[in-house]
């Protein structure tokens, strides 16, 4: 295939004509063309997140919701997360296992309000981009004789990130500034029924807003008129996510990887632990309920350069006589913290901070220590 060819192959979202108009340098991502950056460049676009906002297109991901009363138990069949007693208007981290405990897929679920039941749905899911032909499947195959699974391929995706997003969005919704973290509702913006959460995945403050694709290119239009507002690629979403401590699914987690030693355990709430009211019922439970019992073998952890030089994704990571330890899942130069920060999974001996491993780089060993994550302090707004 000529790469013109391949290029016409690749799916675009509803912004894609903004994009090239805005300047940006496309690439090809999970079966998209997606801006990697606009004109102002990666370094730009993370600083602007993280000290006013940035709009990002993330239409490729899945959106779906599930319908029937029966909804939420269905959904426990197939995460170790309380769906069940999830309020309505508010938003969990969930994800998707298989038989040995390893991540089919991280996702968000959110139970939207009582006046949006009808159209979004018992439960509104974004599932990863990459993943979400599979999660559908698996949910239709699974829970599809229980509630009704339907994707929402018509909507449109943008995260609005940074410390100036809630003051901006307010101008054109209002009713935005009551949300606190991991809340959602519909609201109307620049003449568009949306759904909004307000999450995402930067570490910053900031919301997700769902709408039609018919509406989204005026949209944002609109949020780019703002003066706090510029637009950002996927290069910048990735350095913010990294310093922030979050996985990105296919990197840091994968099928080979269970929650616990991904360090995603806060995240299986105590009623879907052993002895909890509804524990187990879900792929692997046997597995990571041992796990969150005796802990796990190795472990996710952050890891800060020592030298100024970046360590990159698939660096090996080794002990001080030259031991192989582990790999590195991701690794960036954190423009903000102005130093190497990585991720990637230890033995559970060397898991501790502050313990010295080194990483493989172009045949020269890089000293770098464990450290706590996130990199960057999260800003969340809770209330």
């Amino acid at each position: 295939m000529s790469s013109a060819n391949a290029a016409d192959a690749l799916l675009q979202t509803p912004l894609h004509a903004l994009h090239l108009e805005l300047g940006a340098r496309m690439v090809p991502f999970a079966g998209y063309a997606m801006p990697v950056q606009y004109p102002a460049g990666l370094m730009a676009e993370h600083k602007q997140c993280r000290e006013s906002a940035a709009l990002f297109d993330v239409s490729h991901m899945g959106q779906l919701r599930l319908i029937g009363a029966d909804a939420s138990a269905a959904l426990e069949t197939l995460v170790p997360v309380d769906v069940i007693d999830l309020p309505a208007g508010k938003q969990r981290y969930a994800f998707f296992t298989n038989e040995q405990g390893g991540l089919l897929d991280d996702l968000m679920i959110t139970r939207p309000p009582v006046e949006a039941l009808a159209k979004f749905g018992d439960l509104f899911v974004v599932v990863n981009a990459g993943c979400k032909d599979a999660d559908i499947a698996h949910l239709s195959s699974k829970i599809g004789q229980r509630c009704e699974v339907r994707p929402m391929p018509e909507r449109a995706l943008l995260a609005l990130q940074g410390p100036k997003a809630a003051e901006a969005l307010a101008r054109l919704a209002p009713g935005v500034a009551t949300l606190t973290f991991m809340t959602g509702g519909v609201f109307t913006i620049a003449g568009a029924e949306c759904f909004v959460t307000r999450s995402g995945y930067t570490g910053e403050d900031g919301f997700e807003i769902s709408v039609h694709q018919d509406q989204a290119v005026a949209l944002a239009r609109e949020l780019l008129a703002q003066p706090e507002i510029k637009p950002a690629g996927l290069g910048a979403r990735d350095t913010l996510r990294l310093e922030g401590g979050m996985c990105l699914y296919g990197h840091d987690i994968d099928t080979t990887t269970t929650p616990v030693e991904a360090a995603l355990t806060w995240a299986i709430q105590k009623v879907r632990r052993a002895g909890g009211a509804r524990a187990g019922g879900y792929p692997g439970a046997a597995v990571i309920d041992a796990q969150l019992a005796e802990g796990a073998k190795r472990k996710r952890v952050g890891l800060v350069g020592v030298e100024r030089a970046p360590v990159r994704e698939g660096a090996k990571l080794v002990a001080a006589d030259g031991t192989e330890l582990g790999t590195v899942t991701s690794g960036t130069l954190g423009p903000t913290v102005n130093q190497p920060v990585a991720m990637g999974y230890l033995p559970a001996s060397h898991a501790a901070v502050g313990t010295e491993v080194f990483a493989e780089v172009r045949g020269k060993r890089l000293p770098m220590k464990v450290a706590a994550m996130p990199f960057a302090p999260h800003r969340y707004y809770r209330g």
